[in-house]
């Protein structure tokens, strides 16, 4: 009957990974990444060769009784445990119906407890010098993974109030040599916390990683939660003065502040690090956009002011709202520019006017028209370039000097009738009837006249475009005013050829409108 007896199935001996975490006299400590001490979580079959035959597993079973497993709990809690040789097991198996003997049920036990020992995923980790330790703690995690910590009771309690309390408190006489911690949600931040500890000056520790990784120590504040508990404020506290130190990149911003937001409520000293992005200092937004669209108006290198106004362009095109959240405000700055280039441009245009009129008045009208032209862009990307049709299709007198000036002096202001037309073509800004028939009365000569100058010299110019919101433009309007502002140019196109926009395909429309439409009704 012995020999017919069944084997019993030997535990598989607990798989000990040395962790390269570790703490020197000096205070060097290193802590691997998340995913070198979870990769047993990742990959739980996987098991290394043994070398050294039965001294080697002998050893490996020596460790393994040396490290208990993690007792079943519901709720995260701190224990204290007099040694750290523990029972071999504490999770009882269920009796089953009609039971065996008691050896049957003693085997079973142990079989069952062996199996939940090679489930453990078990992690050694030793600080400043190992063999000079005098305290052992205990990490179980929810994860299946316990980590053994050799720490000195000196360093922990000079560290934290927790240890303090806790290797003092009812042990009086003989010394704990054992901390249990239960049911962490990241061991891996609590060894890092008690690395720190080792530190005599934990920012500079710091120094060897990065933002991201600071950023994974304080994210959803579970390390500060860690911290706390474990009466550790200077880890707290040199984390944020690493964070104070050091820039942040791309989107690291946010989650820096988004991170330490919470401890505003606490004596942590967190206002230097937000005072990065938030200011005591009561001052205006739009001033500061105002001062600083000034100083792009007035430049005069080609370079700094074609970079920067593409720069402030795209910025104020991916706000949705001004600075200060008030739209009003806002538009009348830009307005206020606008009617500032305008008020430059008119005495320009007078003295251009002259005979024997400087070189530099030409390059003035040049970077003046260059200045409202970045302006109707802002407007129209802020859905509020209306008024701005309103104010250029007013300025009859700048309209009528321009007929006097050389063309090469005169032309560029012309792009800022095409940019108009453009817009309007599209939809982009929507003036009133009036305002439109007004656009076209005042400035639609100017544009013929200039029209061969802007296709030759304005590398920006797009003829089709152009003569797309032109002709829009026009079909916008009644039907009489289309059919008078159509014939005179017609006249111009018969004369000018390519040096007048091509408005065919208005003219086609406008034809089907006066010619083709009565006759349908009629046989309707």
């Amino acid at each position: 009957m012995e020999e017919s007896r069944p084997r019993r199935a030997q535990p598989a001996p607990a798989r000990i990974r040395p962790v390269p975490i570790a703490v020197t006299p000096e205070g060097f400590w290193c802590c691997p990444s998340p995913a070198a001490l979870h990769k047993s979580l990742k990959n739980p079959h996987h098991h290394h060769g043994h070398a050294g035959g039965n001294s080697h597993s002998h050893s490996h079973s020596k460790q393994q009784r040396k490290i208990p497993s993690a007792p079943p709990s519901v709720a995260p809690s701190v224990q204290n445990a007099p040694s750290v040789t523990g029972e071999p097991g504490r999770r009882e198996a269920p009796d089953e119906q009609n039971a065996a003997a008691a050896e049957t049920a003693a085997d079973k036990r142990q079989e069952q407890a062996g199996d939940a020992e090679a489930q453990q995923h078990k992690i050694c980790v030793g600080f400043g010098q190992p063999e000079t330790s005098d305290l052992t703690v205990m990490l179980y995690g929810k994860e299946g993974i316990a980590v053994r910590m050799s720490v000195h009771r000196d360093v922990l309690c000079g560290s934290s109030a927790f240890f303090t309390e806790k290797l003092s408190d009812g042990h009086v006489g003989s010394p704990v040599p054992c901390v249990e911690i239960h049911d962490c949600d990241d061991a891996e931040i609590y060894v890092e916390t008690v690395g720190l500890m080792y530190c005599d000056e934990a920012k500079h520790k710091l120094l060897k990683q990065n933002v991201s990784r600071v950023l994974r120590i304080m994210k959803k504040w579970l390390n500060l939660q860690v911290a706390e508990l474990l009466g550790f404020h200077a880890c707290v506290k040199s984390c944020l003065d690493y964070l104070e130190a050091v820039p942040w990149v791309g989107e690291e911003e946010d989650s820096v502040v988004s991170s330490i937001r919470h401890l505003q409520s606490k004596s942590y000293g967190v206002s230097p690090l937000l005072k990065r992005v938030t200011s005591d200092t009561p001052y205006s937004p739009t001033d500061t956009l105002s001062h600083i669209m000034e100083m792009v108006l007035k430049s005069n290198d080609d370079r700094g002011r074609r970079e920067m106004k593409a720069l402030v362009l795209n910025l104020l095109k991916d706000s949705s709202r001004c600075t200060d959240g008030t739209s009003d405000i806002c538009s009348e700055l830009f307005y206020g520019s606008c009617r500032g280039c305008l008020e430059r441009l008119q005495p320009l245009f007078v003295e251009a006017s002259e005979a024997g009129f400087p070189s530099q008045v030409t390059r003035q009208i040049t970077l003046e028209t260059d200045n409202i032209l970045w302006l109707v862009e802002i407007l129209v990307n802020q859905r509020i370039c209306d008024d701005f049709v309103v104010m250029w299709a007013s300025q009859s007198e700048l309209a009528s000097l321009h007929a006097k000036l050389p063309i090469a002096s005169r032309h560029t202001v012309s792009s800022i009738t095409a940019r108009l037309f453009v817009g309007i073509g599209r939809g982009e800004m929507l003036p009133s009837k009036d305002t439109r028939l007004l656009l076209l009365q005042v400035w639609l000569q100017a544009l013929i006249d200039d029209y061969s100058w802007l296709q030759c010299s304005c590398r920006s110019f797009d003829r089709k475009l152009v003569e797309e919101g032109i002709g829009q433009t026009i079909l916008t309007l009644p039907l009489e005013d289309q059919r008078s502002i159509l014939l005179s140019w017609l006249g111009r196109f018969l004369k000018l050829g390519d040096n007048c926009p091509n408005l065919q395909r208005a003219f086609e429309v406008w034809w089907r409108r006066t010619f083709v439409r009565p006759y349908v009704n009629q046989a309707r």
